[in-house]
């Protein structure tokens, strides 16, 4: 073989083996960061991050009204060259997930909801005009079928999140809106919820207020026909005015810890 036969023959083979490289590593990076093969939705053209988990304090409101966080300084900088801090938290405080378990006997726990249901296609229910007048309107099965209107089928694996402007009042009494026999802020109605379950592949829900339910609920109807399906909830998401109706994807940093019904979770969407 002559000289530049060689040449050019050792280049295309380099070549082929950086090109091959390059595809390896993007699809190990892909399947990291979401623990399984999925790399359709992390290539699928997100151009931005939206950080949607609201900053967890003793402040924020929670659904009972006592503080859900505490945190004591164990060790300090000063004194001993780091900082370190006991955290004492409720599961279900600031933005937080659902487990199955919450709301059934024998449901999977936080740490076993499959890594696969953490990435999903994020569709966003607009209600805040609604709920502007009405804090007690509920998500129902006709807004579901707006949406599907507007933006195509639900796609499975989806979260569907109800935004009702919620999110903008954590730091006032509105958020939580208790007038001092019940709470009083928008959810899923239990028929949305019950059309998710047999009409889609989706499965998570989420809201931009402290229940699953709506505020006044004392049945917990959506949490009892969510839940113990096998899917998971999330609560108190936030920016949710700042993510598309439909063509974002939704990262859920779940806890981990063995058997809980849920826990606090950093969530982000790639838009």
């Amino acid at each position: 073989m002559c000289d530049i036969c060689v040449v050019n023959a050792v280049k295309d083979k380099m070549l082929s083996r950086r090109s091959f490289f390059k595809a390896a590593a993007a699809s190990g990076i892909a399947a990291t960061a979401t623990g399984a093969a999925i790399p359709a939705a992390l290539a699928a053209g997100h151009g931005g991050v939206e950080d949607m988990t609201h900053t967890l304090s003793p402040d924020f409101p929670t659904y009972g009204g006592s503080p859900g966080y505490e945190s004591e300084e164990v060790f300090n900088f000063n004194d001993h060259g780091y900082n370190l801090f006991n955290l004492t938290i409720n599961e279900h405080s600031g933005t937080h997930i659902d487990a199955p378990l919450h709301f059934s006997p024998d449901g999977s726990s936080v740490d076993e909801i499959p890594v696969s249901d953490l990435v999903a296609p994020l569709c966003v229910v607009d209600i805040a005009a609604r709920a502007a007048e009405d804090a007690d309107t509920r998500l129902t099965p006709d807004d579901l079928k707006a949406w599907i209107a507007a933006n195509g089928d639900i796609p499975d694996g989806a979260c569907i999140a109800m935004r009702s402007g919620w999110g903008s009042k954590t730091a006032t009494d509105e958020f939580r809106n208790f007038d001092g026999e019940a709470q009083h802020y928008p959810g899923f109605h239990v028929e949305a919820a019950q059309m998710l379950l047999e009409e889609t592949g989706a499965r998570s829900i989420a809201v931009d207020t402290l229940s699953l339910d709506h505020g006044m609920s004392t049945d917990f109807a959506t949490h009892y026909a969510w839940l113990p399906s096998g899917r998971f909830g999330i609560e108190c998401l936030a920016n949710l005015d700042r993510v598309p109706a439909k063509g974002a994807t939704l990262v859920v940093g779940a806890p981990k810890h063995k058997g809980g019904t849920g826990g606090p979770a950093r969530i982000f969407a790639l838009t």
